[in-house]
């Protein structure tokens, strides 16, 4: 585990009665090992992470396509951003809460069934205002991928293979290069040219971009729509998906999380003796009542006090607070840079006579080595002299100084480069806080923290395009937007800074 000791098993004995009994879940799931069904609920989630980028990635790849067939300003580009990334807002919250209210299975299928659903929609839609509409549902239902994969990944794997956390990353920049790839395929061919401007500002004065000269950026979403529900099909329907025994046994449900273990045990080929007899035995405790047989203020009750391990203690404040600190403005950064980029990169190629076709070539450059950031990110996290916190401090200060260099460059070659730069550190940054995030947090509570960071870090990323857009139409497209991402990105590197370098895992 390199620097970031695991606090033991041991001490979480100590806790609450789902989590001693968790114990003895973990030690059986940990004897059997990575089987094939944690391979399976690995890549499951996995798609979560892919569907993510994905769809945040091709709206920054489509914006410019929309806002030539509409017409809308730059400064109304911000209402774009923020209509997706408000609806993610209310998805990470919403989904992090259900998933510990619940369960996992319903939350996990949901997210992926209602993107898929409004997606489709989105490309079908002629006005401003239903596009906006749309693109909230589309993020409502994205918002909850990475709090609830990230979460199910955590009480799947077994400890040996905790650094798996980190790897699910690996399915963003591959989402990224797939979501460009799909654009490059597209957009060239099917979209208006570049110095026409919208029917809807030249009076029924021609030539002008029409819906029917601009298909692209629809073909794009509805492809992306597609993809999103052939992954609730492979969940739903071909790929078996159990309950968390760690969610059944906070509610209560301790005969059904052992049926599950027995489950996945059978379908990994391998025995089980556990029972609930056992299980009572081994951590001298009683049977409890079932959830359900309690009233509803009491489950009420229970709920919310749970929350109170977030801060039980000063290693539990400290933590939450830095890590949402974290989430808040990497995810400012973040949402500048996947919305305001590719643009950037496309204006300043114009401004070089470098046409569309060659800069959806430079966006697969860029994205690309995204997938060995990833790489590098596992086993960065798990080296005694970088561990996950040195991992984060490094990425993000890179990530921050790329941005700001590359607002005063001006060729092909240093566009390419510096893009590369950021996007390589973005995917390492991500990949170890996405995989670190759900470990510091107790089981218990560790879906809605997860969750929590993701709706802060939404907020921003909310903020962000709103306060950019302004910036990007005052200023007439300038680099005003890289310095404010760069600086979002500095005060992510101050607050991992006051982490402990120890004890950023918390009881299983």
């Amino acid at each position: 585990m390199g620097p970031d000791v695991q606090i033991s098993v041991e001490e979480s004995l100590t806790e609450s009665q789902p989590t001693t009994k968790s114990a003895i879940i973990d030690q059986e799931l940990n004897r059997h090992g990575m089987g094939r069904y944690q391979w399976l609920i690995w890549g499951l989630c996995g798609t979560g992470f892919f569907l993510d980028v994905m769809w945040a990635q091709s709206f920054g790849l489509v914006w410019a396509n929309i806002q030539r067939e509409f017409g809308f300003s730059d400064k109304d580009s911000g209402n774009f951003y923020v209509a997706f990334t408000g609806g993610a807002a209310v998805g990470a919250f919403t989904w992090g809460v259900l998933v510990d209210v619940v369960g996992r299975r319903v939350a996990f299928l949901g997210t992926s069934l209602i993107a898929g659903v409004f997606g489709m929609c989105l490309g079908v839609q002629s006005t401003y205002n239903h596009l906006l509409v749309f693109m909230a549902f589309t993020g409502f239902g994205i918002g909850g991928n990475i709090p609830i994969d990230s979460t199910i990944t955590a009480e799947y794997l077994p400890e040996d293979r905790f650094y798996l956390l980190a790897a699910l990353f690996i399915f963003q920049p591959i989402g990224v290069v797939l979501s460009t790839l799909i654009a490059f395929g597209f957009i060239p061919n099917y979209s208006c040219s570049t110095h026409l401007v919208s029917c809807n500002l030249t009076g029924g004065a021609t030539p002008c971009c029409s819906k029917d000269a601009n298909m692209g950026w629809r073909y794009v979403l509805f492809t992306m729509a597609s993809i999103t529900l052939g992954v609730f099909i492979l969940r739903f329907f071909i790929i078996p998906f159990y309950e968390s025994p760690r969610f059944l046994l906070s509610k209560g449900h301790d005969q059904d999380a052992v049926e599950v273990v027995h489950k996945i045990a059978a379908y990994n080929k391998r025995s089980c003796d556990l029972t609930v007899e056992s299980l009572y035995g081994q951590c001298k405790e009683a049977p409890v009542a079932e959830e359900m047989a309690m009233g509803f203020s009491k489950r009420l009750v229970r709920e919310i006090s749970r929350l109170k391990l977030l801060f039980g203690s000063w290693r539990m404040v400290r933590v939450t607070i830095l890590v949402w600190i974290t989430w808040m403005f990497d995810y400012l950064g973040w949402s500048i840079a996947v919305a305001y980029l590719p643009t950037i990169l496309q204006r300043k190629n114009s401004a070089i006579n470098i046409g569309l076709e060659k800069t959806y070539v430079d966006y697969l450059t860029a994205f690309t080595p995204g997938i060995a950031a990833v790489i590098l990110a596992v086993f960065m996290v798990r080296a005694p002299m970088v561990g996950r916190k040195w991992t984060l401090v490094l990425s993000s200060m890179v990530m921050g100084i790329s941005l700001f260099l590359y607002s005063v460059v001006n060729t092909e070659a240093s566009h390419v480069g510096f893009n590369v730069l950021e996007y390589f550190c973005q995917s390492l940054f991500n990949a170890a806080l996405f995989g670190w995030t759900p470990e510091a947090f107790p089981s218990a509570v560790r879906g809605t923290a997860t969750g929590f960071a993701s709706f802060c870090g939404d907020l921003f990323a909310i903020c962000g395009p709103l306060i950019a857009a302004q910036l990007f139409s005052s200023t007439n497209g300038s680099n005003a937007v890289l310095y404010l991402a760069g600086s979002g990105l500095f005060v992510c590197t101050i607050a991992l800074l006051c982490l402990p370098t120890k004890d950023m895992v918390a009881p299983r």
